[in-house]
């Protein structure tokens, strides 16, 4: 069994968001002795660019036309992500809640691995179908200031509902989602911490 930890934060050993979802993969390992463990950094590991070639790759598959030698590579790069991706039984993101919304480098990644015929299908008549089916996704996102309930005033959780639906879309239906908040607008900021961590041992028990 494989486990794909999709990290997302710039902070290291800082990240609150990192944290947690060690303390998940720990718990899998614990359950799981076949556990394998891929470790996507996403700020430092290679990403290729979703960009004109990639683009036009993409065109030229939909039209049934040639690619040219500099689309060709950017598509090669693109699979070899993908194919990364869609090896994995279980995903595991960590994501810090930047600007109410995900970090820019996890959409780019959304935005590489989300191939028509790769993780989706679509048919004219009944839309679009995931094609990732079977696999499982813990969602931990971290939020220095907004937690649930809180006035708009101190702002938004976009993230959360855009990764579910995402998963969605790819055929990931099997999700659990995690919330490590208000990281920096806490008195007992611990206490918090170790909430979380006790509800991720009765969840993966």
């Amino acid at each position: 069994m494989k486990v794909l930890h999709i990290n997302s934060s710039t902070r290291g050993e800082n990240s609150q968001s990192l944290l947690i979802a060690e303390q998940v993969i720990a718990k899998l390992k614990a359950k799981h002795s076949d556990l394998v463990i891929d470790e996507f950094n996403l700020f430092e590991d290679d990403l290729p660019a979703f960009d004109k070639n990639a683009v036009g790759a993409k065109m030229a598959l939909f039209t049934g036309q040639d690619s040219n030698s500099k689309e060709k590579e950017a598509w090669t790069k693109i699979k070899e992500v993908y194919d990364r991706f869609a090896s994995a039984d279980i995903y595991v993101f960590n994501v810090p809640l930047w600007n109410n919304n995900i970090p820019y480098i996890l959409k780019q990644l959304i935005d590489v691995v989300t191939q028509p015929g790769w993780s989706f299908g679509f048919d004219p008549s009944t839309g679009y179908t995931g094609l990732l089916n079977g696999k499982k996704a813990y969602l931990v996102v971290a939020s220095g200031v907004y937690y649930e309930g809180i006035s708009n005033n101190f702002g938004s959780d976009f993230a959360t509902p855009y990764l579910n639906d995402w998963l969605k879309f790819i055929g990931v239906n099997d999700i659990e989602n995690i919330r490590i908040s208000p990281t920096v607008l806490n008195t007992d900021y611990e206490k918090t911490k170790k909430e979380v961590i006790s509800d991720i041992e009765k969840l993966i028990a």
